[in-house]
């Protein structure tokens, strides 16, 4: 089965890591294999590069403002906020993702439904409305002497939209990290992103509609959803089906996926420069705003992954699958929800300056929790 996410190009199969079994010296030596596992040289130092692309972007933005005006007006039909240049990048990005979930797998999701119906609550009933309450009471009590009304709707907004989409793509590295099941984490990706389908914009609107006083348009929501869900998922599916059908999986798998990395990771990072070229405004006058956002942004992915990790624990999950939910219920699909807050507000609102801070705190979080889980290992009993 081979390794997901933007840079992957090796074999789960080939990599995975032996169970652990026995005393203390057969511990020792798996948790030794485990941590020795690193992450591909562009997901390794993906802050620096996301970094790279902040500086970028924003020195772009301030220094050619006429070009950067014109490439924000470029939409996908009058009124629809749907950004064409961003909208083209993120298919790039999503699609060669999408070829990687094989909706298939979903029927074996029978044999372990414990860790599966875990990540399914915290990821809809836990995490969306969780991060809606840390949002309110952060930006309209805690910082409510540094950020005005107007602004505090606006992070609201954003940190909603970053928690209702559950991440799809990086879980496939993080998973690999802990030593996950690669077989039952892509029924949980796959799963997920078919109710993302259906609930990801009532939730969103319900949400943001509750916690502060903006009113989300359900055209350019639903607008939202078919152009960056349904048309890559929709890609994805359809390639991955015709291509198996007429190349082989393993040609699939060992040989097309990973040539599209470089693809994957261009798109990945010039969307990054787009997104913070459009934000510069934002970034240079609020850049104590930032660190605000973070506060929130960081709680919510610690919260959801130690409730998802404890109830795993109280059920007796199997390390290999409660890792990988634990991840998969603290990390977010950024750009999906970079794209949406764009789509909403605009590219220079604090809505998508709030999905873009959770693209900078978003890998260090998540390897730190990688690194907790590995520790952890023993808590849980052996398959």
């Amino acid at each position: 089965m081979s390794r997901s996410g933007p840079g992957g190009n090796e074999t789960l199969q080939n990599r995975s890591t032996p169970q652990v079994k026995g005393g203390p010296t057969e511990v020792a030596a798996a948790s030794s294999i485990v941590h020795e596992k690193r992450l591909a040289f562009f997901e390794r130092y993906l802050p620096a590069w996301v970094g790279l692309c902040m500086v970028a972007g924003v020195a772009i933005g301030k220094l050619l403002p006429a070009v950067v005006q014109s490439l924000r007006g470029l939409e996908f039909g009058r009124g629809s906020q749907i950004n064409a240049p961003i909208a083209v990048l993120i298919w790039l990005m999503i699609t060669p993702m999408m070829m990687k979930v094989d909706f298939t797998a979903i029927r074996n999701v029978g044999k372990k439904p414990s860790g599966l119906l875990v990540t399914l609550a915290v990821n809809w009933l836990v995490k969306p409305f969780s991060m809606a309450l840390l949002a309110w009471f952060f930006f309209r009590v805690a910082f409510r002497a540094f950020i005005g009304t107007a602004e505090a709707d606006q992070y609201i907004a954003g940190c909603i939209i970053l928690a209702a989409a559950p991440c799809t793509a990086m879980v496939f590295v993080w998973s690999h990290l802990t030593n996950g099941d690669p077989a039952y984490t892509l029924v949980q990706v796959s799963v997920n992103d078919l109710i993302m389908l259906i609930a990801f914009a009532p939730i969103v609107r319900f949400l943001v509609a509750g916690a502060s006083s903006l009113t989300v348009p359900f055209r350019v929501l639903l607008y939202s959803v078919v152009v960056f869900i349904v048309v890559p998922l929709a890609a994805g599916t359809l390639l991955r089906t015709w291509l198996i059908r007429t190349h082989g999986q393993e040609w699939f798998e060992g040989t097309l996926l990973p040539r599209f990395a470089p693809v994957t990771i261009t798109a990945l990072l010039a969307t990054l420069v787009f997104i913070f070229a459009f934000q510069s405004d934002n970034i240079t006058s609020r850049f104590f705003h930032v660190l605000l956002l973070a506060v929130p942004i960081t709680l919510q992915v610690y919260f959801n992954a130690s409730l998802a990790y404890a109830l795993m624990k109280v059920l007796k999950v199997e390390h290999s699958v409660a890792a990988p939910g634990a991840l998969i219920g603290a990390s977010n699909f950024f750009e999906l929800a970079v794209a949406t807050a764009i789509a909403l507000f605009g590219p220079a609102s604090g809505a998508a300056l709030a999905t873009v801070v959770g693209v900078l705190v978003e890998v260090p979080v998540m390897l730190s929790v990688c690194s907790a889980c590995n520790r952890t290992r023993h808590w849980f009993p052996a398959p």
